[in-house]
């Protein structure tokens, strides 16, 4: 069963943004889910599923993949056992299906939310 839920992608033209939203199923404790770095991961058509950003349990350390720096924003509320993704100045580039996850330690993947750029 799918321990994460993702949510908000959509149909944007390029340059514009989206923010996508990561909620934790019931079945992960609060405080279970503060102890571990979380990520966002995309699929792109024709291709293998790639790390976007990662985020560490207290939300003060991050890294991105090289082809988002600078337009994308990674963050997390342990409060409400959910993770975000800031989009910005979307392109065709970054079409695909978003997932997200624990960084490396990965368990049941979700549905993903689809993102697709285009004019």
């Amino acid at each position: 069963q799918a321990q994460f839920v993702e949510s908000g992608g959509g149909l944007v033209q390029p340059g514009g943004s989206l923010r996508l939203s990561c909620a934790a199923s019931r079945s992960i404790i609060r405080s279970i889910f503060s102890s571990y770095p979380m990520a966002w991961y995309r699929q792109a058509p024709g291709k293998e599923r790639e790390l976007v950003a990662v985020i560490s349990w207290n939300g003060e350390a991050t890294n991105y993949t090289g082809a988002v720096l600078g337009r994308f924003t990674i963050s997390r509320d342990n409060a409400e056992t959910t993770v975000y993704l800031q989009m910005n100045s979307l392109q065709p580039e970054d079409t695909a299906i978003y997932y997200c996850n624990k960084d490396r330690n990965f368990v049941a993947w979700g549905q993903g939310t689809p993102v697709t750029v285009s004019s």
